[in-house]
């Protein structure tokens, strides 16, 4: 998991609740950094930087088409 990047910055646990869906239904291995802290005190968020998605560079692409229709269809806040 050392070579996964970030894609994607989210501020709150519920920006990413569909989100995390659509990629376990597409089986593509990815992780929240700072899910749990974040889950567990809001006001972390700041302080850690958000709640970063991280993906192997490999499914980059992928990954950006899944958040653009998201972003398109849900208006992910």
């Amino acid at each position: 998991m050392t070579d996964f990047i970030t894609i994607a910055i989210f501020n709150f646990p519920q920006e990413i609740v569909v989100l995390k869906s659509v990629l376990e239904n597409e089986g593509i291995v990815h992780y929240f950094e700072n899910e749990t802290i974040v889950s567990v005190d809001p006001f972390a968020s700041l302080a850690f930087g958000g709640i970063k998605l991280k993906v192997h560079p490999n499914d980059k692409e992928i990954v950006q088409t899944i958040l653009d229709n998201l972003n398109n269809n849900l208006k992910i806040v």
